[in-house]
């Protein structure tokens, strides 16, 4: 009996001592666990006489019970001291102002910004949106657009390529939206007033190229259309996407496989110092390419050329963003720089339109 009261005496001591939970917890291992001292006291019930056992069991199990209460009333002792010590230090100044929600503070990317953009500007034109695999194959790709076998963008270094299958053909991830183009054409019947805007892949990096990167293409099929009409959509949107009262625009002949004839697209600017301003100024920008529709692209989609004419036209979203909003290096829109989407991301209820203004 004078061992188990020295015992208790000690194993209280250390459970006042404890000074946090985990120090506590520490004692009652020490105590009452597998290996305890006083779990080895309980064993040796089994190896005392009936008479010892009458004696020792109930003191043994009565110094357990105390050390449990004495345990569990100094942890609650110093939860509630942790608790007045956060209460002490981590004071709330009601005074700040209230912290914006996550729906204030979060931000659209500007690519995702501008495909809204040009949404609403079309959707006003009459254009429907037209969307497509990402995974192509060579036809939908390059042959239906009038691509011959020797062209460069067919090239390992220009596109990526997945590994060959049995029959030889090789699946590819398309290098622009014309895909859409094709694709549309083969299941729609004329009039078609399409954009294709999403994401395309090539072979490129630097300052203004990634691998992966947007498009916007459009297409106009019908009996009519000619490039007065193209003339008139491109320079619709430029006013309106750049939101400026008028743009001049400039059209030099140049080559793509599937429109013939073809053209650069050039928009009148000024450069101010490091500031670039749309429909102002005698210099001139490159933006886009667009051309007519060639026949055998037609021929390609089982439409007849004697019979339907359109136009095309195709840009870079992430090149218009960086124009519109002053961004330097394409790369960055890719970075995952959370600093760089709060400086030039856009308000999530600020959802763009020709009447309420596109961007803000």
């Amino acid at each position: 009996m004078a061992e188990l009261d020295r015992l208790e005496s000690d194993i209280q001591s250390q459970i006042t001592g404890a000074a946090d939970e985990a120090a506590l917890e520490t004692v009652r291992v020490a105590a009452l666990g597998k290996k305890g001292s006083i779990s080895d006291l309980l064993k040796t019930l089994g190896s005392m006489s009936p008479d010892e056992r009458r004696t020792m069991g109930p003191a043994i199990n009565g110094l357990k019970d105390r050390v449990n209460t004495a345990i569990q009333t100094r942890r609650v002792a110093l939860q509630e001291a942790a608790l007045e010590q956060r209460l002490a230090t981590e004071k709330v100044d009601v005074t700040l102002p209230v912290r914006e929600s996550a729906l204030e503070t979060g931000r659209i990317h500007p690519v995702s910004q501008v495909m809204d953009e040009l949404t609403a500007i079309f959707a006003d034109m009459g254009f429907s949106i037209a969307e497509g695999p990402h995974i192509e194959d060579d036809f939908h790709n390059f042959t239906a657009l009038n691509m011959p076998a020797d062209h460069p963008a067919r090239e390992e270094m220009d596109t990526f390529y997945f590994p060959e299958a049995e029959n030889g053909s090789r699946m590819l991830l398309r290098t622009h939206t014309s895909p859409v183009q094709i694709r549309t054409m083969l299941n729609t019947e004329p009039p078609i007033r399409i954009i294709a805007p999403g994401r395309v892949f090539r072979c490129d990096y630097d300052q203004t190229h990634t691998p992966m990167f947007h498009q916007v293409e459009g297409l106009v099929i019908d009996e009519e259309a000619h490039l007065g009409h193209l003339k008139w959509v491109l320079q619709e949107f430029c006013k309106a996407f750049f939101e400026v009262d008028d743009v001049k625009m400039r059209f030099r002949a140049s080559h793509f496989p599937f429109t013939e004839p073809s053209m650069e697209v050039d928009i009148n600017c000024s450069r101010v110092g490091n500031e670039l301003r749309i429909g102002e100024g005698d210099d001139w920008l490159e933006i886009l390419g667009c051309g007519v529709v060639h026949p055998n692209v037609l021929r390609a989609c089982n439409l007849d050329p004697k019979r339907y004419q359109g136009f095309a036209w195709g840009m870079g979203i992430d090149r218009i963003a960086m124009l519109k909003y002053g961004m330097p290096d394409l790369r960055a829109f890719f970075s995952a720089d959370l600093r760089w989407l709060n400086h030039y991301g856009f308000a999530p209820l600020d959802v763009p339109s020709l009447a309420g203004g596109l961007s803000r």
